[in-house]
């Protein structure tokens, strides 16, 4: 598995349709519920903190670039310790692949293909997903590069359509939320798009070609990544409306129903679906890659393949049963889900950053001796 290695551009990619993931749905919404006509300037101050976040996990991956997350912990905390520390990444990552696969089933079964049981679409995007991580990230990697270009020509075009229909007083008057609000939709956004990012750690830089150049990308692809959501979320705000954002759950889905250029270009909510299948997509594929492989590196297993098919039948089974209804699921992405990002995303990395300044020394003398 060592051997397998991505360039930088393709990493790129890879973070920013990771960034987006379901974001490009379901932020809007979110944020729209809590601060209102302020919701993009709070998607603005997430990305900036999140910027910092994708920095410390940068500067902890680069101090032994040949190890994966999962090797680090063990490195740094010991065996045992660092163990039961990844795992907690593993489980974070296993049942986001499984919460991805609810949010995508859900959606097509409420909007494209309502006649479809929810079960049956799970289990053929699962199928996709396992199919990616057992033809290996490389093959994943190459995917992202040929879809990207899908992906931001339907969201320029989106961008170009829906522009006549913005009204800027729909997003003033600026600043009117409470910054106790905007603080706290804020940290619920990089609990989101950037906490989640940590089992990236799982590919950089361990199985990238160009180290330097992937840090960069690192950063680079989630301020993009962000710069999308922000558009997305400005967009919801100045043509829908702050109240009727907060009232949709897929506020973007909705925002593409009000194209129309001459009467003739109209109703393409399929841009919307395809853009959003796309990130989901690829999102759920880097879960899966990086609980897999970790679950491998835990116990030892030289090919992680194996694992694949029966954690995905695992995944599809919790996908069913992980939230009783969309009020419960959105209710725990902001509280319960949102802690628990934060706690494996940002307190670990930075718990991680502590103790190995505490071992420096010593673990610098174990490297050179090894």
């Amino acid at each position: 598995m060592q051997n397998v290695k991505i360039n930088s551009s393709q990493f790129l990619i890879l973070v920013i349709l990771f960034t987006v993931g379901t974001s490009i749905l379901t932020i809007p919404s979110a944020l729209a519920a809590d601060t209102d006509q302020d919701a993009w300037i709070t998607v603005i101050i997430g990305t900036g903190i999140g910027l910092l976040v994708i920095w410390l996990y940068t500067t902890i991956a680069l101090w032994f670039p040949s190890l994966t997350y999962v090797q680090l912990n063990e490195k740094v905390f010991g065996k045992w310790v660092g163990k039961v520390l990844s795992l907690l990444v593993i489980i974070m990552a296993f049942l986001y692949t499984a919460s991805l696969l609810y949010y995508s089933g859900t959606f097509l079964n409420i909007h494209v293909m309502p006649n479809t049981p929810l079960v049956a679409l799970n289990i053929l995007m699962m199928g996709i997903i396992v199919m990616g991580v057992r033809l290996g990230l490389e093959t994943i990697a190459r995917s992202a590069e040929i879809l990207f270009f899908v992906f931001l020509i339907l969201f320029l075009s989106l961008v170009v359509l829906i522009a006549p229909g913005i009204q800027i007083e729909n997003i003033q008057p600026v600043f009117e939320a409470e910054a106790k609000k905007i603080i706290k939709s804020s940290i619920f956004y990089v609990a989101v798009a950037s906490s989640n990012a940590v089992v990236l750690l799982m590919v950089f830089p361990a199985f990238i070609n160009k180290v330097k150049h992937a840090k960069k990308s690192f950063i680079i692809g989630n301020l993009i990544g962000g710069i999308v959501i922000i558009i997305v979320t400005f967009l919801c705000i100045s043509v829908l409306g702050p109240e009727k954002t907060a009232r949709e759950i897929y506020a973007s889905y909705e925002l593409t129903k009000r194209i129309n250029v001459g009467d003739f270009i109209q109703r393409i909510e399929a841009v919307s679906s395809t853009l959003w299948i796309i990130s989901v997509y690829f999102k759920a594929v880097l879960y899966f890659y990086a609980s897999v492989l970790g679950i491998a590196q835990l116990l030892n297993i030289k090919d992680y393949r194996p694992l694949t098919l029966p954690l995905g039948m695992i995944a599809v089974f919790l996908s069913i049963i992980i939230y009783p209804s969309i009020s419960y699921q959105v209710n725990w992405d902001e509280t319960t889900g949102t802690y628990f990002s934060l706690f494996v995303g940002v307190v670990l990395p930075l718990l991680l950053a502590v103790v190995y300044g505490v071992r420096k020394k010593s673990l610098k003398k174990d490297s050179g001796s090894s």
